[in-house]
């Protein structure tokens, strides 16, 4: 029988239970930070700023989840955001290469550059896109307060592209008010309030949805929100300008009976939903695909994560995101030593994505920090990174790479 519980707030004890310490993070600065190059929508390879920020953990307690370990468990005090972005972006400016508190941030350090930059406060000229990933969602107010929305839009506007993160429980109102603070030019220009629902995590089983249900109002003029948008006074967004903002939402897997094991208090219904209403309010979607979730063995895994690649892309994504499920947070620790979890093999992560890369339907990059860990062969390891990397950034296929002793190995 499985150690893991079949109930969802057994779950939660079950996952908590198992977490090591939170590192010390510092409510004014980002845990971590650092520059990327990504091949863009125009098919540019562009510089972007990924900035870790430190807020509130996440209400949901997904399984194979460690982001936690580099948050609070409080708000972060009003104006805390936008110090983060300006302290990151500042380090950019002088040309200080990031100095991460995490081994997730070191292992980039390869494929990274720091670029310098002048005179501006909101976006290094050499940077052209930034993500604003907070271990959570970003629209959840008691992550990011709204009340920053505007100074955090001020710093940010000047990027050709905003990537933000997002549980699409919390995919609604508020994205809207944040696509159009990146719009604007001076506060006369935000667009008028929108009717469209969030939807309603309530409707698929979530027992998150008392959490969400609690959430201070960002819609009403009693909201920090409500006060700025009161005082930008404002008329219609501009057409198609909405492309500025992307969201980026974890589906993790599109089988559905792991995807409820995995403890995210989602279906792929309320994901494809979520994805419709940033569809059509001109809002990008980057979609996150775990490669090898627990409970799946390899055939599984390289299975489930076509079929994940093809759901992500039939519910609008422009990105997919490959990530190797790795140990570290406790719970998959303990489903391994019952044989119910084990970390992918590169192998895997190279066939999916080179099934996404020959779908052309859209970018798909493969998540590489620390990928060393899952290879078998130290011997071809840094050619089928360097051709991982490259798949990266071409967005094309590339020769495979060949490795006699590798071969002899596997039979």
């Amino acid at each position: 029988m499985s150690v893991y519980p079949e109930q969802p707030r057994e779950r939660d004890r079950w996952i908590l239970s198992r977490r090591s310490q939170r590192n010390a993070v510092d409510p004014r600065r980002p845990h971590a930070f650092l520059v990327e190059e990504e091949r863009a929508e125009s098919g540019e390879i562009v510089s972007v700023a990924t900035i870790f920020l430190t807020n509130r953990e996440c209400p949901w307690r997904c399984l194979m989840c460690d982001l936690w370990k580099n948050t609070l468990t409080e708000t972060v005090p009003a104006g805390a955001v936008p110090a983060q972005i300006d302290y990151a972006l500042d380090q950019c400016r002088a040309g200080v290469t990031p100095a991460p508190n995490s081994g997730k941030t070191l292992a980039f350090n390869r494929l990274l550059t720091v670029s310098k930059g002048e005179g501006r406060r909101d976006a290094c000229p050499t940077l052209r896109q930034i993500k604003l990933y907070n271990s959570g969602s970003f629209f959840d107010p008691r992550a990011i307060p709204p009340g920053d929305y505007v100074a955090i839009a001020s710093r940010v506007r000047a990027f050709e592209r905003v990537i933000v993160e997002c549980h699409p429980a919390l995919v609604g109102e508020s994205a809207l008010k944040f696509r159009d603070l990146l719009t604007v030019t001076h506060v006369g220009q935000a667009g008028p309030p929108h009717s469209q629902p969030t939807p309603n995590p309530s409707r698929e089983g979530n027992s998150a949805a008392a959490h969400v249900a609690s959430l201070p109002s960002i819609g009403g003029v009693g909201g920090g929100f409500g006060i700025a948008r009161a005082a930008l006074n404002s008329t219609a967004h501009g057409a198609g300008a909405g492309q500025k903002l992307e969201v980026a939402m974890g589906l993790e897997t599109a089988h559905p009976q792991v995807l409820e094991k995995l403890n995210k208090r989602m279906t792929l219904d309320q994901f494809r939903r979520a994805a419709e209403f940033l569809r059509d309010n001109d809002i990008a979607l980057r979609v996150f695909v775990l490669v090898k979730p627990p409970f799946l063995d390899e055939a599984e895994a390289l299975h489930w994560g076509k079929r994940s690649i093809d759901f992500a892309f039939d519910c609008g994504g422009r990105v997919v995101s490959l990530i190797p499920t790795r140990f570290g947070n406790g719970a998959l620790e303990a489903l391994a030593e019952r044989g119910e979890f084990s970390p992918p093999k590169l192998a895997t992560l190279e066939a999916a994505l080179d099934y996404g890369i020959g779908l052309k339907r859209g970018r798909v990059f493969a998540d590489l920090w620390d990928v060393e860990q899952f290879s078998d062969c130290n011997e071809c390891f840094e050619p089928r990174r360097a051709r991982l990397h490259e798949i990266n950034l071409r967005q094309s296929a590339q020769p495979p790479v060949i490795c006699d002793r590798r071969r002899e190995r596997t039979g």
